[in-house]
């Protein structure tokens, strides 16, 4: 198999949330593991969500997890997710989907370089770049 990036959100502790979103948007299978299932470290709540990976039809893999207590987590602040290709329907339609409850930061429009480019920030906090190749309308 080839590498492959892939997107790692840690999240507080709404990870089983927010990969249920996500879900929603991209479609795919979501497999969950939660900390209970191999043994919670203490203080950390049994049902919260040890790894989580999202596989969509479009080929996308998200990954997540909920911070453990007495971790560090500042949501937003190191990584966003980039959404590219030339599927304007479908990149439109994730874009649209991210916003709901979010805070557009560039909105999905015609850029200088030709692309289609918008930044969204959804709900969760997480930063979303959509770029639909060149010459779409």
């Amino acid at each position: 198999m080839a590498s492959r990036l892939n997107p790692y959100i840690s999240f507080r502790d709404n990870a089983r949330e927010a990969m249920e979103f996500y879900q929603s948007i991209f479609g795919g299978e979501l497999n969950v593991s939660t900390f209970g299932e191999f043994g919670a470290p203490e203080g950390t709540p049994p049902d919260g969500v040890m790894h989580a990976q999202l596989d969509t039809p479009n080929g996308y893999t998200i990954m997540a997890a909920d911070t453990p207590s007495g971790m560090s987590h500042n949501p937003g602040d190191t990584m966003s997710v980039s959404l590219s290709g030339d599927d304007a329907d479908d990149l439109r339609g994730y874009f649209a989907k991210l916003s709901e409850g979010g805070t557009v930061g560039v909105p999905l429009e015609k850029q200088m370089w030709g692309d289609e480019f918008g930044m969204v920030t959804d709900r969760f906090g997480v930063g979303w770049m959509v770029n639909i190749a060149g010459g779409q309308a």
